[in-house]
């Protein structure tokens, strides 16, 4: 069956149906407008647009690997800050010979990553459209605590990662080049495994900065370098190749590192913290904060790209 067949409030009977419940729900979809919860008296909120083309390929994801990425990109945004993700509105744009099939695996696909977190889409919006796009608002919950900005490295402190980086801009490579293994590296691209807990985590650590690596490491802590008016060394040594991913290096003819480096797309947790702070081993120190302007590697400047750019 095609959108187009079911009609609108069909299709949206079928996702709804798939959506869950979560904690924060007070009043979910079917009104105009959802109804979330939110403790701390304050919502903290981000949105994010994947586009057919630009940011998946059908041929190359499952439906439910696309509403993991759509989740995942707005919830790790949200843990970025410190907070606990609550809920996602979702606004679906589809071509209408798409089968309803697609939509209600984007759905569960979507359902499944927020049930990580203890989160649910609480609302959104569709519409049809010549290109298949898919837009998401994640909100949560601060639980008290001040969210983590950007702009508070100091001199002295370590940088710290969370999570893992390389592994989607290995497998985008990969698929890119015609192949469909190592399956490690193409399902992190399909998948990304992020480190939600850590946000908060983080937080209550101390954390002086953070921000989710969504674009490449090297040019979200220049982010963070810009708005805290410091410098950022990375250690190169910090970083360790897996078997894999160097196999796949070795035969692609890339830098491993520059997927290291400048790849996006896992969603790690990278955040600053005062010397001397005891960190879990989730989290492990990859550089240093100091006086200064920019990013380096190994206290040189990285030759290279640092990331990616919607733009360029």
């Amino acid at each position: 069956m095609s959108i187009a067949e079911a009609g609108e409030f069909g299709l949206i009977a079928r996702i709804v149906a798939r959506l869950g419940d979560g904690r924060a729900d007070v009043l979910g979809p079917g009104d105009d407008a959802a109804v979330v919860a939110a403790p701390d008296g304050r919502a903290v909120a981000s949105t994010d647009v994947l586009v057919e083309g630009r940011h998946f390929r059908r041929d190359w994801s499952s439906a439910a690997d696309v509403g993991h990425r759509a989740a995942a990109a707005n919830l790790a945004d949200i843990a970025a800050m410190g907070a606990t993700p609550t809920g996602l509105l979702v606004a679906l744009c589809v071509p209408t010979d798409l089968d309803v099939a697609w939509a209600e695996e984007l759905a569960e696909g979507l359902a499944a990553e927020s049930a990580l977190v203890g989160a649910t889409v609480v609302g959104g919006d569709m519409s049809s459209s010549p290109t298949l796009t898919i837009a998401v608002t994640a909100l949560g919950d601060l639980g008290g605590r001040a969210p983590v900005l950007r702009s508070g490295a100091q001199p002295g402190d370590v940088v710290a990662l969370a999570g893992r980086t390389g592994y989607a801009a290995a497998g985008y490579t990969v698929l890119s080049r015609g192949f469909r293994t190592p399956k490690l590296l193409v399902e992190a691209y399909r998948r990304p495994a992020v480190p939600y807990v850590q946000g908060p985590a983080a937080a209550q650590l101390g954390a002086t900065s953070m921000i989710d690596v969504s674009d490449g490491l090297l040019q979200d802590l220049g982010h963070v370098a810009t708005a805290s008016v410091v410098g950022i060394d990375i250690r190169r040594d910090a970083f360790e190749v897996p078997d894999q991913m160097r196999d796949a290096a070795s035969a692609l003819g890339v830098d491993p590192y520059v997927w290291l480096l400048a790849g996006g797309d896992d969603h790690a947790l990278a955040a600053t913290f005062p010397a001397g702070v005891t960190l879990p081993p989730q989290w492990r120190v990859v550089g240093s904060v100091h006086e200064g302007t920019g990013v380096t590697v190994d206290r040189k400047p990285w030759q290279g790209g640092t990331g990616w750019d919607h733009f360029r």
